[in-house]
């Protein structure tokens, strides 16, 4: 799926569709936030100082889970957008319909 979404903002990009560009971007970093370990994760760990000290292994994710991230991403929009539509702010409402949509393809 990673690999998809990333096939797909190389296109949107080269297409300058600027909604699928920012509807994958989003989803790529949410991706990308779910994959960083928790504080609590390395909290039992000793400290390490020098030249790789920073660099911590990332956490696995599967299909379901990266399927799930985007899931999440597409109802978050779909509701965001229905309280846009509440709010009378139709334009707002239907860019992130149409990111939903884009996001609807890669799941």
């Amino acid at each position: 799926m990673r690999t998809d979404l990333r096939r797909g903002l190389t296109q949107a990009i080269k297409g300058k569709d600027r909604i699928a560009i920012s509807a994958i971007r989003s989803a790529l970093a949410a991706i990308d936030n779910a994959e960083a370990p928790s504080v609590e994760h390395h909290a039992t760990t000793s400290i390490a100082v020098g030249v790789g000290s920073t660099e911590v292994e990332r956490l696995h994710l599967t299909d379901a889970d990266l399927r799930a991230i985007v899931d999440k991403e597409v109802q978050q929009r779909t509701e965001a957008a229905e309280e846009y539509e509440r709010l009378g702010r139709a334009e707002q409402a239907e860019r992130l319909r149409a990111e939903a949509a884009v996001l609807r393809r890669y799941k």
